[in-house]
């Protein structure tokens, strides 16, 4: 099989590696899933990576066919936590029948492509929706809606989307829940994107940068 699974986790100086046994949860699930070897190795190669950094570090572990792993350590700067990205919806659609999309593996040609519909200059994230023009998730982020109930929303994994760590650690602690949701639903709370390495991050939709509203 040509295809590989990833991992990308935070490390902090004072915690350690964010989320580990989520990480390592859904690494396992989606080996057995898709028939790949297990991960067993996957702790040892973790506790192997270089963590002896006073400031925060991006690890990033792949499983391959073959039972390879290979993890890449990397600098991380955090994002202030006034930031906020601006979001543009993609031409580009994800299959709802797709069951592949919910795993993070190196298939990562449709988010490739959407991300290229904007240039960086004009985007920081770029939203993806199913066939039926739902909204599905960013190349690189959960999405989630706060429509003033206090629960975030968030588009079930059955519209066609990667089951994300954060997401998933949001739903099981009652801070979201699955909603189908519109483009036009955008425009009725606040915005946000997010993963297991950065977290929630505020958005909001780029003027002019909205193909995929008027798509059908």
């Amino acid at each position: 099989m040509d295809l590989s699974l990833i991992e990308t986790l935070r490390w902090e100086p004072e915690v350690g590696l964010v989320r580990l046994e989520r990480h390592l949860a859904r690494l396992a699930y989606s080996a057995a899933a898709l028939g790949l070897p297990k991960a067993e190795k996957a702790v040892e190669s973790l506790a192997a990576a270089p963590a002896g950094s006073e400031t925060p570090l991006r690890i990033r572990l792949e499983l391959f066919a073959d039972g390879r792993i290979e993890v890449q350590t990397a600098a991380f700067t955090p994002l202030a936590p006034d930031t906020t990205w601006r979001l543009a919806i993609a031409e580009t659609r994800l299959a709802s029948t797709d069951l592949l999309l919910r795993h993070k593996t190196s298939r990562r040609a449709l988010y490739a492509a959407a991300r290229a519909e904007f240039p960086a200059s004009e985007a920081d994230e770029v939203i993806l929706l199913n066939e039926r023009g739902e909204l599905c998730e960013g190349t690189i982020t959960s999405l989630f809606l706060d429509d003033g109930s206090g629960i975030l929303k968030t588009p079930p994994l059955a519209a066609g989307l990667l089951a994300g760590v954060l997401r998933a650690e949001l739903l099981e602690n009652g801070k979201a829940v699955e909603a189908v949701l519109q483009p036009e639903d955008l425009s009725k709370g606040r915005i946000f994107v997010g993963n297991s390495l950065r977290g929630l991050i505020r958005a909001g939709l780029s003027q002019g940068k909205m193909p995929g509203i008027n798509a059908g």
